[in-house]
C-alpha cells in the first residue's frame, strides 16, 4: 500500500503521517507514505522529524498546483489523503488569491493527476466552515454550502470539484468535513496555541468581539482516526462530517485556558471582531459514527495535555512566533 499525503508537513497532516508510521492504524503497518508539501509558513519539517529516518517515508517538496510535478509524483500511489490547503481565515481576508490557487486550483490538479494515474481512492480533508453559520441544531452532509470567508469559499470550491470528478469521471473521492481541531504541533496563529503561547510568556490574549462565537472542538488524534476510517470504510462520492462533541463559546474556551494557567480576566485583551465572523458551527456526525467513529479524547484532558506539550516544546514554536511577529 502506497499513500500520497499532500500537506503532510502541516499540523493535521503530520499527525496523520506520524500516527500511520507508528502503527496506530492496524493493517497499514507496511504502508509507504510520500509527503508532498510546499513548506509554506504552516508546513514545518520539524513536524516530521520523528519519522524522517523511516524507510517507509519519502518527502517531496512541491506545490499541488504544479501539474507537471504531480504527473511525476502521483503515479504508483494507491490512496491520496489531501491535507494541502491554505487554512487561516484572517490570512484569507487579506490575501484571498493565494487561497484560490492552493485550495481550488491545487485540488483540481491533484484530482486530475489522480484520475490520469488510476489512483484507487482520494480523501479530501475539508472543513465545517463550508456550511456557513448555524444558529441552532447541527449540519448534516446534505446541507447547502454557504461559505462566508474567502477561506471557506475556497474549501467549498475544492469540495465541489471533488463531487464533479466523482460524478463526471467516476473517481473514488471521499470528503471529510471536520470541526475546529486542537493538539500538539499546531501553528501558534490558531486560537488555542496562540493563547497558550501568550500565557506561557505572560502576555495578554486577544479575544475577538464579545467572545460569544461558538465552535465545536475536535482533538487532532480523533480527527486523524476518522480520516483513516474513511480511507478504509468510506464510500466513493460520500461526505462525512467529523465532530468532537464539545461546543464552547470563545468566552468559555478562554476561561478554561486562563484557569489552566491560574490567571484571571486581566490577561484578556478585547480586539475588534473579525470581518464576516461566523457565529456558530456544529455538525451532525451520525454518518461517520455509523461506520465506527467515536471521539476518544475528552476535551479537558486533551487541553491539559496540549498545555504541557507547548510548555515542554518551546524550541518548536518560539521560532514560529518570532517569524510572524
Amino acid at each position: 500500500m502506497k499513500l500520497l499525503v499532500p500537506g503532510g508537513a502541516g499540523f493535521i497532516g503530520s499527525h496523520y503521517v506520524r500516527s500511520l508510521l507508528s502503527g496506530a492504524y492496524p493493517g497499514f503497518e507496511d504502508a509507504h507514505v510520500t509527503v508532498l508539501d510546499k513548506l509554506t509558513y504552516a508546513g514545518n519539517p520539524a513536524n516530521l522529524a520523528p519519522v524522517e529516518g523511516d524507510s517507509r517515508f519519502t518527502f517531496v517538496r512541491g506545490d499541488i498546483a504544479d501539474a507537471g510535478l504531480l504527473r511525476d509524483v502521483v503515479p504508483g500511489h494507491d490512496v491520496i489523503v489531501n491535507f494541502a490547503a491554505e487554512t487561516h481565515v484572517d490570512r484569507s481576508i487579506t490575501s484571498a488569491g493565494d487561497f484560490v490557487t492552493t485550495n481550488v486550483q491545487g485540488t483540481q490538479r491533484l484530482l486530475q493527476a489522480a484520475l490520469d494515474a488510476d489512483v484507487r481512492t482520494v480523501v479530501q480533508v475539508s472543513t465545517d466552515e463550508v456550511y456557513g453559520s448555524i444558529e441552532a441544531g447541527a449540519w448534516t452532509e446534505t446541507e447547502p454550502l454557504l461559505p462566508n470567508s474567502p477561506y471557506s469559499a475556497a474549501k467549498a470550491g475544492a469540495d465541489l470539484f471533488c463531487r464533479a470528478y466523482h460524478r463526471t469521471y467516476g473517481l473514488d473521492v471521499r470528503v471529510t468535513r471536520c470541526t475546529n481541531n486542537y493538539g500538539p504541533y499546531q501553528h501558534p496563529e490558531k486560537v488555542i496555541p496562540l493563547f497558550v503561547t501568550n500565557l506561557i510568556d505572560g502576555k495578554a490574549v486577544p479575544l475577538y468581539g464579545d467572545g460569544r462565537n461558538v465552535r465545536e472542538w475536535l482533538h487532532v488524534d480523533d480527527h486523524c482516526r476518522a480520516i483513516q476510517l474513511v480511507v478504509e470504510k468510506g464510500s466513493a462520492g460520500e461526505i462525512y462530517n467529523v465532530g468532537g462533541g464539545t461546543e464552547l463559546t470563545n468566552l468559555e474556551l478562554t476561561e478554561r485556558l486562563l484557569a489552566a494557567f491560574g490567571v484571571g480576566w486581566e490577561m484578556v485583551r478585547h480586539v475588534p471582531d473579525r470581518l464576516g465572523h461566523d457565529l456558530r458551527y456544529s455538525v451532525d456526525s451520525s454518518k461517520i459514527r455509523s461506520i465506527g467513529y467515536e471521539p476518544k479524547i475528552d476535551f479537558d484532558e486533551g487541553l491539559a495535555r496540549l498545555v504541557r506539550w507547548y510548555r515542554d516544546n518551546q524550541d518548536w514554536w518560539r521560532g514560529l512566533v518570532t517569524a510572524d511577529s
